[in-house]
């Protein structure tokens, strides 16, 4: 068969419908297709690359490394192709959805708040926003782009600083009253320090005391798993919780929790990036507005309350 005569990106897009569905019979109902039509034509695309994308059994299927490999690219051209199409006419608003994952506190104290916003100036712009603190793959999550917080590891994934914020030691006044304000990093051995379960978390807390640093490991009676948690069991009197400015800046202006030691506070701060898959051509541009939006809006947590 002639080159021309095959529709290479109908293929690619049923292909990544698949993926996204999870399945060919979900797939064939937003194509509109019959399930053994989306599924021959599926094993045709894989007889024509002479490669296996799809593991099929029973309970579903799962991607091959293959597979994988062909579906980043297949969704980077999908994307270029709506890119080119749009950009005959260029007064076209940017449309499209963005599939975004970011943490917890991150994704409630910013990026929800901001995107009623963001819809008024892209209302062609579906996000699909995913929450949690766990690093994901955004390959396998199929992401467009993830907020990390941290230093960022070694990667083919491009970054986009998104802002920094500081930390407060904190607690509510109840725990206070009845467990004392700590008046020294020393003083801190006698309170129940609130941590994280998941391994990236940081397990010391970082001081200034006389001028030197001091670190101290969190070793309280509890561990939860992302930092809006946190957050909750300090408001909730359960111990001293170590927090983002951004995450506790209402808190202190009302008074429900309280700052202790700043006098030690190293005012050391955390990055906030935006990271995606390098896709060696120029970004769609529903993911170049989301970018550029959330990059200029930033964290609004740079300074203290």
């Amino acid at each position: 068969m002639a080159r021309l005569e095959i529709n290479r990106s109908g293929e690619m897009e049923v292909f990544v419908r698949v993926v996204e569905q999870e399945g060919f019979s979900a797939a064939a109902r937003t194509l509109r297709m019959t399930p053994s039509a989306v599924s021959k034509l599926v094993a045709r695309l894989e007889a024509r690359l002479g490669a296996r994308l799809i593991h099929r059994n029973t309970r579903g299927f799962q991607l091959t490394s293959e597979g994988c490999v062909f579906y980043e690219r297949s969704v980077q051209v999908l994307a270029e192709l709506d890119e080119a199409e749009r950009g005959v006419t260029s007064h076209d608003a940017p449309s499209g959805r963005v599939r975004v994952n970011t943490n917890v506190p991150y994704g409630t104290h910013v990026l929800l708040p901001h995107v009623p916003a963001f819809q008024a100036l892209y209302p062609g712009i579906r996000l699909d926003i995913g929450l949690t603190d766990q690093v994901v793959d955004l390959l396998e999550d199929r992401a467009d782009v993830a907020i990390r917080a941290g230093p960022l590891k070694s990667s083919n994934l491009i970054a986009r600083k998104l802002g920094e914020t500081r930390f407060h030691v904190v607690g509510s006044p109840a725990y206070l009253k009845r467990e004392g304000t700590p008046r020294t990093v020393a003083n801190l051995e006698k309170h129940n320090l609130l941590g994280f379960s998941y391994a990236r978390s940081m397990h010391h807390w970082s001081f200034v005391e006389h001028g030197v640093p001091v670190s101290i490991p969190c070793a309280g009676n509890v561990q939860v798993s992302d930092g809006e948690a946190v957050r909750h069991l300090a408001l909730a009197g359960a111990g001293l919780a170590r927090l983002p400015v951004f995450m506790v800046r209402e808190d202190l202006r009302a008074g429900r929790l309280v700052a202790v030691l700043e006098d030690r506070n190293p005012g050391d701060t955390e990055a906030f990036h935006a990271v995606y898959l390098d896709p060696a051509k120029q970004l769609p541009a529903r993911i170049r507005a989301f970018l550029d939006y959330f990059g200029e809006v930033g964290l609004g947590a740079q300074n203290p309350p």
